[in-house]
């Protein structure tokens, strides 16, 4: 199948995008949280609309990077179908989609969060720290795992395969048997305390301390390797779900980077409004069946290529309903 945004062609912007990105969290750490304190919901807002601009912006640049692109290659132009055009705003479109769709399917993340931090007792002005070092590790697993289904996702039985994955797990999660994470049962944790030596109390926000001369891994580090963990097992259903709307890697990569990269602002937004969006959990489960069917059944048993703009209105209708659905009718805890 033949992309836009090769990355034996383009490598140097994904390498750039990659740098940005890094260097302004980078900066956003050192520059507004060298000191610990509890991110306040103004403070996420303000944080999280920023990074909702900067993806719009970034969106809009994509249409005009890819129209620019197209005008100089008509014979990929010719491979692809269409006009340079139709193709930018096709590639604009997905972006949009994937966006959306991540960012949504990363908001079950946040719950498993805050199981974590209690677990662990991590107070509020340390969990910033950890979600910023577990935010770096997320996007180079991200990278990896894009960079594998961008190579596996060109193979019609892998696409049936994570076609039918993203069913069972939609329905899964309509039935409300979702996977949890419980830290004091998970072999991990056993598997560290006995390889690395763990104190019991916390010390500021080091990951490790010292007590009488050796060194030892904080709860903060713990919570650290948890958080990680969170992350891989929620790509498995990002990452295929993603390449259900485009193949497009550049797409896959950029909107992923910008889904997960303000969930530290949304974990503390989430704390400040936990239990209102009861729904959205029902939503995402309709729209992973969606994706799960266009798949095997649209992209490979029938050959046909749904609109980029049905899937967006069914992944933007599936999403903002159930959001609306949760404040009209609010939960029973809050009835009352």
């Amino acid at each position: 199948m033949n992309h836009i945004f090769t990355f034996s062609e383009f490598w140097p912007l994904y390498v750039l995008f990659s740098v940005v990105v890094a260097g302004i969290l980078w900066a956003s750490l050192r520059t507004f949280h060298d000191q610990p304190e509890e991110i306040s919901i103004r403070k996420a807002s303000v944080s999280a609309l920023n990074w909702f601009g900067l993806a719009l912006l970034f969106n809009i640049a994509l249409y005009f990077l890819t129209y620019a692109h197209l005008s100089d290659s008509p014979e990929l132009v010719a491979t692809l179908g269409g006009t340079p055009d139709s193709l930018a705003r096709k590639t604009a479109l997905e972006f949009l989609s994937g966006y959306l769709l991540e960012k949504s399917l990363a908001v079950d993340n946040l719950f498993v969060f805050i199981v974590i931090f209690q677990f662990f007792s991590i107070p509020k002005e340390n969990q910033y720290r950890v979600l910023f070092y577990g935010l770096f590790g997320a996007l180079v697993l991200r990278g990896i795992f894009i960079a594998v289904g961008a190579v596996v996702m060109e193979i019609d039985w892998v696409v049936v395969l994570f076609g039918v994955f993203l069913i069972y797990q939609g329905i899964s999660v309509l039935r409300g048997k979702e996977p949890e994470i419980h830290p004091e049962n998970n072999r991990i944790l056993k598997l560290l305390r006995r390889v690395v030596p763990l104190s019991p109390r916390l010390d500021g926000q080091r990951f490790f301390t010292r007590v009488d001369g050796k060194l030892l891994a904080t709860p903060l580090f713990l919570a650290l390797i948890f958080v990680e963990i969170t992350d891989i097992m929620f790509a498995f259903d990002s990452v295929p779900a993603i390449f259900g709307l485009t193949k497009e890697p550049l797409v896959v990569f950029t909107s992923n980077i910008f889904a997960v990269i303000d969930l530290r602002a949304l974990y503390f937004l989430l704390l400040a409004f936990i239990g209102r969006f009861h729904y959205l959990g029902v939503g995402l489960s309709f729209v992973l069946v969606f994706i799960g069917v266009k798949m095997a059944l649209f992209d490979v048993v029938l050959d046909y290529h749904l609109p980029t703009e049905v899937s967006l209105i069914v992944v933007l209708g599936l999403i903002v309903g159930s959001i609306a659905l949760s404040l009209m009718k609010p939960a029973k805890a809050e009835e009352g």
